[in-house]
């Protein structure tokens, strides 16, 4: 997350479902569900843009590993997360959207980061935010909490999964069994942590001594460029660490069920990898932070095979569904002067992009990387270049290599589909809808009608047959899109289909139970309030 989350926004981030409405799905176990179900490895990437994967066209980086899950498993097309990184997560592990009335409780990021600087313990800061939350309503059902009650082995690893910051009360409320890795998204944004937790305990790493975990600047200057070179307080890679618990947590459960939630950080900036991949040394398309940039998302594809590789060295990977997909749109963390700038600029003009009349575009923009893949907009917007994401799922024998499906789906689908999957047993409230058959290949003609996410400048709507209507509340602007013939979002249709618009309109609305302001997410809500007296 970039430095304008830190204001962030009236959804938040602390464990807590305050109302559910009577809209939302219901999701049971199908009679035909095996009693015993597949392990589960789902790796969620962050701020990992459509267009940085080669079979979504990528000309520079190669991601062989991640192409080979879409050749060996189903891709969908038509698949949406959250504009940004933590209320992405929010609605994946409670199956909820984000424009609800009632959302999650905010609190401050970076709050560990005071164990480094101001002397404080875990103990403390976790006291002090567990004081600040509403308690976690009994009858809410998380995403590690359907499998571990199904009798799964649960495991988060990385960027831990509720921001900004959370507590080890939460973590396992959630569902984990074990975790490791950090407790605020903040402090996720270096990759040289001086401590991680796990499952409930503070771990040093011996070597790393930076409060910031290594945080570099942006954009690229040459002072940054030295500081991010400069390896003094730098001896661990978080990704490195992360990658050793993960392949260990598998082997330790090959012999049981077990889920692994492994939200990596890559490719978040800004840019930080410990060396450049040997594909990039002698580039001469790449500027040097890009280089480091894009052996960064080489990792990250590098990683997805090492997992596969542990699965088929154990002889589990045919009973195992391997899920992979992104938090988010593209983001750009290689900004430099004359090259790619930030805030977003027309590189030809000078002028800075406006999403309405002056859409974002790469080739506007001078992205060597195209990370959206020719959508427009980025991370943090409504357009599709900020909410449409990769799905891709591999699982032998019950999904049939090579599949692509255009059915609409939402990142917060994915609690509802692996509760089915693991036999989940009790009924739970989500806005989620299960896609099962869809996987299975039994087109049962169930899915969506339509879904929604929020944005900094309002919420937007996406239906089943690929009308798009979205909005700037700070500008009055309702533009509508027929997505099928124009993925670009370069021709509203507003004007010409004026019954269509106001369709959609009420749609929203209702989707917004009755404010679109729901769906704003600079109105409403506030940071939590903390006391840090001593």
């Amino acid at each position: 997350m970039g430095r304008i989350e830190s204001r962030f926004w009236p959804l938040a981030l602390c464990g807590l479902l305050i109302a559910f409405t009577a809209c939302r799905q219901n999701s049971g176990v199908p009679a035909e569900k095996e009693a015993n179900g597949p392990n589960i490895v789902l790796i969620y990437a962050d701020d990992l843009g459509m267009g940085l994967l080669g079979h979504e066209g990528q000309k520079i980086i190669k991601t062989p590993h991640i192409d080979q899950l879409a050749r060996e498993g189903l891709r969908f097309t038509n698949a949406y997360g959250n504009m940004l990184c933590a209320p992405a997560r929010a609605s994946l592990i409670t199956g909820l959207h984000d424009c609800h009335e009632q959302g999650f409780e905010i609190t401050p990021g970076a709050l560990y980061k005071k164990i480094s600087t101001d002397g404080y313990d875990q103990a403390q800061i976790e006291e002090i935010l567990n004081k600040a939350l509403a308690p976690i309503p009994d009858d809410q059902v998380f995403l590690g909490q359907v499998a571990q009650e199904a009798g799964y082995a649960t495991a988060q690893i990385g960027k831990l999964e509720w921001g900004f910051s959370t507590t080890d009360h939460q973590m396992k409320r959630h569902g984990w069994d074990y975790y490791y890795g950090y407790l605020d998204h903040v402090r996720a944004h270096g990759f040289y942590p001086p401590f991680l937790f796990e499952t409930g305990n503070l771990v040093p790493i011996a070597g790393n001594t930076l409060a910031n975990c290594g945080k570099s600047g942006e954009p690229e200057t040459l002072e940054n460029f030295k500081e991010r070179r400069n390896r003094e307080g730098k001896a661990r890679y978080s990704q490195d660490l992360f990658m050793d618990k993960a392949l260990d947590f598998i082997t330790t459960n090959k012999d049981r069920p077990f889920f692994l939630y492994f939200p990596t950080q890559l490719p978040h900036g800004p840019v930080a990898i410990p060396k450049i991949h040997p594909d990039f040394v002698a580039d001469d398309r790449l500027t040097p932070i890009e280089k480091e940039y894009a052996s960064m998302v080489k990792m990250l594809d590098d990683n997805v095979g090492q997992i596969m590789e542990k699965l088929k060295e154990l002889k589990i990977d045919d009973n195992t569904l391997v899920v992979f997909t992104s938090d988010n749109g593209h983001e750009i963390y290689y900004a430099q002067e004359g090259r790619v700038e930030k805030p977003y600029t027309n590189i030809q003009t000078g002028n800075r992009f406006d999403n309405l009349g002056h859409k974002y575009y790469s080739d506007l923009s001078g992205d060597v990387f195209d990370g959206n893949g020719g959508r427009a907009g980025m991370k943090r917007s409504n357009l599709q270049g900020g909410i449409q994401v990769p799905l891709i799922l591999r699982w032998p024998g019950k999904i049939k290599a090579g599949r692509t499906s255009d059915r609409l789906v939402a990142n917060y689908d994915l609690l509802a589909t692996v509760a089915e999957i693991t036999g989940f047993g009790k009924p739970f409230d989500s806005d989620g809808i299960s896609f099962y058959d869809e996987l299975i290949g039994q087109h049962t003609g169930a899915g969506h009608e339509s879904v929604v996410y929020s944005s900094y400048t309002g919420p937007t709507l996406i239906t089943k047959e690929g009308w798009k209507i979205r909005t700037d509340l700070d500008h009055g602007v309702f533009e509508l899109f027929y997505l099928p013939d124009d993925f670009k979002e370069a021709n509203d249709l507003s004007e010409t289909h004026p019954y269509k618009l106001e369709e959609l309109k009420r749609r929203l609305l209702e989707a917004c139970e009755g404010n679109l302001d729901n769906g704003h997410f600079t109105n409403g809500g506030s940071i939590l309030k903390l006391s840090f007296e001593r």
